[in-house]
């Protein structure tokens, strides 16, 4: 899964690595632990007459179903099985008409730990994954629209009435990130960028087909993975100390 990760890359950078249109979001704080309800950045193609916009903007990340009957349920879904994103129902539809790119500068995951000597608590040990060669990581990931209830009006959502939310796809781990963790974010190639975002609404079988071939572990030399401060633990840190290695704690 992926529970946290890193914003740190402006959105002006960004809109020229992922060669955007359109550019919606304003440049802010970097951002170095990413938790769910965070509005991130996101990038889709939009349909524009007869032409398609590419667009740069925020989504409350923890995707909240056209049909939710409140916006808890993005608590729980704010990563997406690769193997249940085309059959499940909370993410069905979103697969064929809504696919986004998440742009990150890394994430974390959390290894486990034999138990100390005298004790059966198991611990967990915080590790930062990102590219060497220090390019934005590119998430699949899907998005979607609620609409939000009067009672909810102002304190959710944009300012159309409308909560716009996403999610990461995951899938199993490579070889170098299986001993930290048994599953990873699906991190796109830039040769997958097109056709992953095409919002055609009606996909054939082919077409299905072709996305979930994309929906598979990255190459195990795009990353490198090293232990960070227990200090990610707590989501009021947001600082750059995060992302730095704790002694000589680089892994294989």
């Amino acid at each position: 899964m992926c529970g946290r990760f890193v914003a740190a890359s402006s959105p002006t950078l960004l809109a020229e690595r992922f060669h955007v249109d359109e550019q919606r979001a304003t440049d802010g704080d970097a951002d170095y632990n990413v938790a769910p309800r965070t509005d991130v950045l996101v990038v889709r193609d939009r349909p524009r007459d007869d032409a398609t916009t590419r667009v740069l903007s925020r989504l409350r990340w923890g995707l909240v179903p056209s049909w939710a009957k409140d916006p808890s349920i993005g608590d729980r879904l704010i990563n997406a099985r690769a193997d249940t994103v085309v059959t499940k129902p909370a993410f069905r539809r979103s697969f064929t008409k809504r696919r986004c790119i998440i742009p990150a500068d890394g994430f974390y995951e959390w290894r486990r730990l034999p138990a100390e000597p005298g004790s059966s608590a198991r611990r967990k040990e915080p590790t930062f994954i990102r590219r060497r060669d220090g390019e934005p990581l590119a998430f699949a990931g899907l998005w979607s629209v609620w609409k939000v209830p009067e009672p909810l009006a102002g304190t959710i959502g944009d300012d159309d009435g409308w909560l716009r939310s996403c999610t990461i796809v995951t899938t199993h781990a490579n070889q170098l990130l299986a001993p930290i963790h048994d599953r990873m974010p699906v991190v796109l190639p830039e040769a997958a960028w097109d056709r992953w975002l095409d919002p055609r609404p009606e996909l054939t079988t082919a077409d299905v087909d072709a996305l979930t071939d994309l929906l598979v572990p990255a190459p195990d030399d795009w990353f490198e993975a090293y232990v960070v401060s227990p200090r990610v633990n707590q989501v009021i840190d947001h600082d750059s100390g995060l992302v730095h290695p704790v002694g000589d704690s680089a892994l294989p």
